[in-house]
């Protein structure tokens, strides 16, 4: 089986096997808690806790296991407001593409950026309190670096959010 992604599961070039059912089961277990234990771990995907353990060290030395993380909740923490930011530029060049680069990477309040095709050249997803708190972002990310088109579209209702991939 080689899941929704695709082949990569049919080998990793960095590992000494290939990827298997077992590993698939350790990486969405812990796409699903990245707390588990490793006796939690092995419970949940029928290894005992060391070979568990140890199958889960060998995925995040190979990078199949980028991190493991806690998501929090943006309306606890104060930043509910999501924000798709759509950004076009008649800049095209090194200079202003690394200088683009490290204004988004500065902004704490991008949680995330990406370069597109088409008629649209970047996509910023944006976190913050409130509608004035997204205003002195993007007047503090115009000021860093010129843009062509920049328009903002505030999230009404998430109706799906994950960082779980389809395995």
């Amino acid at each position: 089986m080689t899941g929704h992604c695709g082949h990569v599961w049919d080998s990793i070039p960095q590992m000494s096997h290939e990827i298997d059912e077992i590993d698939r089961r350790i990486v969405a277990a812990l796409q699903r808690d990245a707390a588990l234990g490793a006796d939690q771990l092995g419970a949940a995907v029928g290894l005992s806790r060391n070979a568990a353990w140890r199958r889960m060290r060998m995925l995040e030395e190979a990078g199949v296991i980028r991190a493991r993380v806690a998501l929090a909740a943006p309306d606890k923490l104060g930043c509910p407001l999501h924000v798709i930011v759509l950004v076009r530029t008649s800049a095209h060049s090194a200079d202003w593409l690394d200088r683009f680069q490290r204004a988004v990477r500065a902004m704490p309040e991008v949680v995330g950026a990406y370069r597109m095709t088409g008629d649209l050249d970047y996509l910023l997803r944006v976190r913050v309190a409130d509608v004035p708190a997204y205003d002195a972002f993007y007047k503090r990310l115009i000021d860093r670096v010129p843009l062509s088109d920049i328009s903002a579209s505030f999230v009404m209702e998430e109706i799906k959010e994950t960082t779980a991939l389809p395995l």
